[in-house]
């Protein structure tokens, strides 16, 4: 299978850069299996569009209740009417700033799978969590996964978030033995073969030996995705 790449764009570009990004896509890209952008709600229709047969489109959040009075929120269902097909859920942004809870994050799972979407759900630690990353990840995938049974459009992205943005770096070793571990989790608890995606400050420079390690089953690319240029070349390196 070829590993998957993922870019989120969190809240950053204009429409503007939608078409140059997609053109350059499909002009540098051979191979285009499992190439998933995720883009702020307002450009997702666009989006989707430009990128039909090029890449897959995804949101970077959606609530759990499917219609009602919640301001500023989207639904599972409006995102699945622009024709984009993933969603992430519970990206450590999403947790620390906003607050989300293991809780809420399951109710958005299951709505998104209700709706038919592909699901990118994000676990990991930050730095005061670091010694004891094994009970907090365990507890993420425990009670985040509470309840479901059927994990065919499901993939986890593990971000160190204590590797991203601080000058710290996680080491392949790091990488390796975390993602075992994720592994083994996903296994004991749900007996499911899980794929995780990393997601720690992936750049050009460091997906190819990221990329080749047996436990990771992808990259989850942040700041490194805004560029076509970049995004390809770390697609290049699977």
């Amino acid at each position: 299978m070829d590993k998957i790449i993922a870019a989120n764009w969190k809240m950053n570009n204009t429409f503007a850069d939608i078409k140059p990004f997609v053109k350059y896509i499909k002009k540098n890209q051979k191979n285009k299996n499992n190439l998933v952008v995720c883009v702020p709600s307002v450009m997702l229709s666009e989006f989707a569009k430009q990128a039909k047969g090029v890449c897959e489109t995804g949101a970077q959040n959606c609530y759990f209740e499917a219609k009602g009075a919640y301001t500023g929120e989207i639904s599972a269902s409006m995102v699945k009417s622009t024709g984009a097909n993933y969603t992430l859920v519970g990206h450590s942004e999403r947790r620390q700033l906003f607050g989300e809870t293991n809780e809420m994050l399951n109710k958005k799972l299951v709505a998104a799978l209700k709706e038919g979407l592909k699901v990118i759900f994000c676990i990991g630690e930050v730095l005061e969590e670091k010694s004891k990353y094994k009970s907090v990840l365990k507890k993420q995938i425990v009670e985040g996964f509470a309840g479901i049974t059927d994990f065919s459009n499901i993939v986890v992205a593990y971000e160190p978030v204590w590797a991203i943005g601080t000058g710290k770096v996680a080491t392949t070793a790091d990488i390796k033995k975390v993602h075992a571990f994720v592994k083994q989790t996903f296994k004991e608890n749900f007996g499911v073969d899980m794929l995780v995606l990393y997601g720690g400050s992936v750049k050009p420079s460091n997906s190819k030996e990221i990329l080749a390690l047996d436990e990771v089953d992808g990259v989850l690319i942040g700041g490194a995705s805004l560029k076509a240029e970049d995004y390809i070349a770390i697609a290049q390196s699977r």
